[in-house]
């Protein structure tokens, strides 16, 4: 493979913000991967590189770390790939640990988070940054990869700064890695974790959906993950198909009150009382009262 470089990519909006914040990354170059074209070598250098998953677990991460580890060994046998465990306190803290083709092989394909651990700490503090700058000289890295959700993105585009503006020859980047769906642009599908949160979650709506037709006088609200965004409570309604499903996103649209979503609620159980259909499922994601403009 090789890596071609294209014009830097700018915001589309909030550009002297984003300036401002980031005075020495915000000019990065966007790169693409694409085949090596005639008899031109990748870089037969070692490559040394740290991974830490930040987060809630997504199916797949086990994946990327996998992914990761067998590139570099691509490249040259003797890469090294680390492991920060629990998360970014694990950066900050200096624990770690090489992670070894014995290590990789058990989580191939496999779920969960727990190959290094996961955590929800951010690297926030100026200590904390140069405590995270230190061990990434320490172990002589070329990079540090961060995989998370947007959150996690944005503390690795500050981390990433803090390195630049220090001179590092450490690169940070972050995977975007968040089942909720809301990273994604012209350049990111889809983030890894929701296709299977989705699906997982629509096994269990189908279920309740049975369950509600069965007793035939039960209503079943189903509260899905979703803090900032509906993309998954959209997405399982059109895969299962609820008597009735709150979008976040159409409720600030429409500047919907708390009053006028609770009505639609009554208007539905009685419009299906009057067939003589008590039982119903109702879709609602975790973060609809954000979107409620009272």
């Amino acid at each position: 493979d090789e890596v071609n470089n294209a014009p830097h990519v700018l915001s589309a909006q909030d550009q002297d913000i984003l300036a401002s914040l980031f005075p020495n990354t915000i000019n990065t170059n966007f790169c693409l991967l694409a085949p090596a074209s005639g008899d031109r070598q990748a870089s037969s250098e070692p490559l040394r590189v740290g991974v830490v998953l930040s987060g809630g677990q997504a199916a797949g991460g086990h994946n990327v770390i996998c992914g990761i580890f067998d590139y570099v060994k691509r490249v040259n046998p003797a890469s090294t790939v680390f492991g920060f465990l629990g998360g970014p306190h694990g950066v900050f803290s200096h624990e770690y640990v090489e992670l070894t083709e014995a290590i990789i092989d058990k989580y191939r394909n496999m779920g969960g988070f727990d190959m290094i651990r996961s955590g929800r700490h951010k690297i926030e503090t100026d200590e904390q940054k140069q405590k995270s700058l230190e061990i990434c000289e320490k172990l002589q890295l070329n990079g540090l990869v961060v995989i998370g959700g947007d959150d996690s993105n944005t503390n690795a585009a500050i981390l990433a700064e803090y390195f630049k503006s220090k001179g590092s020859s450490t690169s940070v980047c972050g995977c975007p890695k968040t089942i909720d769906g809301d990273l994604k642009n012209r350049f990111v599908e889809i983030s890894f974790g929701f296709d299977t949160a989705c699906k997982t979650y629509c096994q269990q709506i189908g279920n309740l959906m049975r369950n509600a037709m069965t007793g035939g006088n039960t209503y079943h609200f189903v509260r899905l993950m979703g803090r900032s965004a509906s993309l998954i409570t959209l997405e399982c309604a059109l895969q299962t198909h609820p008597n009735y499903t709150f979008i976040g996103e159409e409720v600030m649209a429409k500047k919907q009150s708390l009053r006028q979503l609770v009505e639609a609620l009554v208007d539905l159980v009685e419009a299906r009382y009057a067939k003589g259909k008590q039982y119903g499922v109702v879709l609602l994601p975790e973060g609809l009262i954000e979107f409620i403009p009272e």
